[in-house]
């Protein structure tokens, strides 16, 4: 029989499904973002149990994969101080004359439109460590960023 009548199976047809990536690093948490895991894993799993057909069930099972790793793998970070910038700080700086605040947070938690950013992004790199008064090198300025100040992020 010509390969031409062959019927391919609708698998044949779908894109492959993989697994969400992890972020590279420590998973390091702050206690919100602990309670945001928990919570989506509850949501998941809730969401599973009620599914009815087999591919959402499929696609939610990978979701709760990816959150079950970021559960079990999450290292709460320290409360940071007042005097130095950390993971759970809020900092208020000024960078290019014009200042702002942020809140550097874990990778689950991060969410730049409510100016919280993932502690490996790069202006989190470039503040942690640093103390309200300091200037900091940022994307290749020497002393781009001003510490303006830093408090532990509120609950």
């Amino acid at each position: 029989m010509s390969v031409a009548f062959r019927r391919e199976s609708d698998e044949e047809h779908k894109e492959p499904r993989f697994e969400l990536p992890i972020p590279p690093g420590p998973n390091l948490v702050t206690a919100r973002g602990i309670a945001l895991i928990d919570t989506r894993v509850a949501e998941l799993e809730a969401a599973v149990a009620a599914a009815s057909g087999d591919e959402a069930r499929e696609m939610l099972r990978r979701d709760l994969r990816y959150w079950h790793t970021r559960q079990t793998t999450a290292e709460l970070a320290p409360v940071p101080g007042d005097d130095l910038v950390a993971i759970g700080s809020r900092v208020r700086f000024r960078l290019n004359g014009r200042e702002r605040r942020i809140d550097i947070v874990g990778h689950d938690e991060a969410d730049p439109a409510a100016d919280r950013i993932a502690f490996q992004a790069p202006l989190a790199a470039a503040l942690i460590g640093a103390e309200p008064g300091e200037h900091v090198d940022f994307n290749g300025r020497a002393e781009a960023i001003e510490v303006i100040a830093t408090e532990a992020i509120p609950d």
